[in-house]
């Protein structure tokens, strides 16, 4: 049995409180996810559990963790840049454990994991693996270390439509601990058993966490339901309160009106009558303000973001043809190998289409091809959003130094005013962006599309980096884009939401599949 107890942590720079008073308990058996929205906390947590000293530069922590003699293991958000020019072989052999381990054993491991036997052994280096093969080697290597709990920070991420179901079927077969952090709803929906959910309210200057032992669409269901039981009890609590408070006020009216005409001494009866009246009217206010005290709090909630993406000058007109693309051959983006021949895409209008295929295939490669020639043409107003922002993203800018054009203080203001319904508080509105989350990142980005006046958007990966709470807003404001879009994603609720097509690229070209459901 593993513990936390207590554990509150603090940012060091700004003395921020991320998390307060937290304390868990994992069993075998356990499939707990942690989810909340951009920033609040999540990897911090995760590494300060596996090992505190990952976090000691930034943050100051109080609490205590129990192993109980439980052996932990973690994957990391993004394999660290030490490892990602290490060839395959080098990235297993650098690990004792997998030294130990017998024949037997990584032939099972290859087996289990789908690869090849020789996987373990490839000169290829880490860092030009594909997204899933990147995924399973790290999973493979802590595997060798026999833990007893696994911390996985977005395992889902860059994988496959393929890798995504073989993660599935892993963390539901795992026989012991799993604590994971994921953006993939249907993920989580299909394989954790308790949620554990981190908020940031009162624009980040109160920390909140809720831990449930329930499946994760029952915990959405339930907290939903459950506040909006406890705004209607508010509500109502506060009618009862304006009626009661108005017949205060009238009694006190009617009781000064009779003071102030009234022709008596106060030692006659109509004088210690009027007397005792107040005196009821001020104890009766004095009642109400005691149960005041103990009224219904109207529930607090994390602020949903809210920007809309184009208008009505952003649609595209039925007829006219957005893309169309023959490519004899599709080729690595150095050029030593072709991915896919016969490579034909055709858009027109509005049409929202995805573009998925296993890791590797080419499909980055292909829609970076693609806006290199949508963003040089003046029919179309075209904007790209790639899967890594560094792309495009200047680090030490503020996200207001990058959106602004004229940097005049009413754009400024426009500005500010737009990230403040991305739930940015006046400070990361000022931070250079390398210090800000991938989902902030993504929000910056999001927010320069929606000024541009595009009306084709070409989109890597963009739900990405979404919190699963944040990701039906996201998903919304695409679907209701009144322009074309054109992706690629392995997000099967946004497949099954907002595209109207889906292609499939392999080595032969692309195929047109039948629209997928997220259920």
């Amino acid at each position: 049995m593993f513990q936390i107890r207590h554990v509150t942590l603090t940012h060091k720079k700004d003395l921020h409180t991320i998390l307060s008073d937290f304390s868990l308990v994992l069993n075998d058996g356990d499939r707990a996810v942690m989810i909340g929205e951009e920033g609040n906390g999540k990897s911090t947590l995760m590494k300060w559990i596996y090992d505190p000293s990952l976090v000691e530069d930034y943050i100051e922590y109080t609490g205590e963790k129990s192993t109980g003699g439980e052996r932990l293991s973690y994957l990391p958000q993004e394999l660290p840049e030490e490892e990602k020019t290490k060839s395959v072989y080098e990235y297993f052999t650098d690990s004792p454990e997998f030294a130990e381990m017998s024949p037997k054993e990584l032939s099972k491991m290859t087996s289990d994991f789908r690869v090849e036997p020789e996987f373990y052994y490839r000169d290829q280096t880490m860092g030009t693996l594909s997204g899933g093969e990147r995924v399973k080697a790290q999973m493979m290597r802590i595997l060798c270390e026999k833990p007893t709990i696994l911390l996985l920070d977005e395992p889902s991420n860059d994988i496959d439509i393929e890798t995504l179901t073989w993660m599935e079927k892993f963390i539901n077969s795992w026989p012991h601990a799993v604590l994971f952090i994921s953006h993939d709803e249907t993920l989580i929906e299909r394989t954790a058993n308790r949620v554990i959910h981190f908020e940031q309210l009162r624009r980040k200057t109160m920390c909140r966490h809720t831990v449930a032992n329930v499946p994760y669409r029952q915990y959405v269901e339930d907290r939903m339901h459950s506040m909006e039981k406890q705004e209607q009890i508010a509500l109502c609590e506060r009618r009862e309160k304006r009626v009661r408070d108005e017949k205060i006020r009238k009694m006190e009216q009617t009781v000064n009106a009779q003071l102030s005409t009234a022709h008596y001494s106060f030692h006659d009866s109509l004088g210690r009558l009027l007397k005792k009246k107040m005196k009821a009217v001020k104890s009766l206010e004095h009642r109400f303000e005691r149960e005041d005290a103990d009224m219904t709090e109207m529930p607090e909630t994390e602020e949903a973001i809210y920007f809309r993406l184009g208008d009505k000058n952003s649609a595209v007109p039925s007829g006219k043809w957005v893309v169309q693309c023959e490519l004899p051959e599709l080729r690595t983006a150095d050029g030593s190998g072709v991915l896919a021949e016969n490579v034909i895409l055709r858009v027109r209008g509005s049409e929202k289409l995805a573009i998925i295929g296993k890791n590797g295939c080419g499909k980055t490669t292909l829609l970076s091809k693609l806006a290199e020639e949508m963003l040089a043409r003046t029919d179309i107003r075209a904007e790209y959003m790639p899967q890594n922002y560094e792309e495009l993203l200047p680090m030490d800018k503020t996200p207001v130094e990058y959106l602004e054009k004229t940097g005049d203080r009413e754009e400024q203001t426009r500005i500010r005013t737009y990230l403040g319904s991305l739930k940015y508080t006046f400070d990361e509105m000022d931070h250079p962006i390398r210090e800000l989350s991938g989902g902030q990142k993504a929000k910056v980005l999001l927010l320069k599309l929606s000024m541009s006046g595009a009306n084709v958007l070409i989109l890597d990966e963009p739900t990405r980096n979404f919190s699963p709470l944040s990701g039906p807003v996201i998903r919304r404001m695409l679907r209701d884009f009144p322009g074309a879009i054109i992706s690629v994603s392995h997000d099967r609720k946004y497949l099954s939401e907002v595209c109207d097509r889906i292609l499939l690229l392999n080595p032969e070209g692309l195929t047109e599949e039948e629209p997928l459901s997220a259920e």
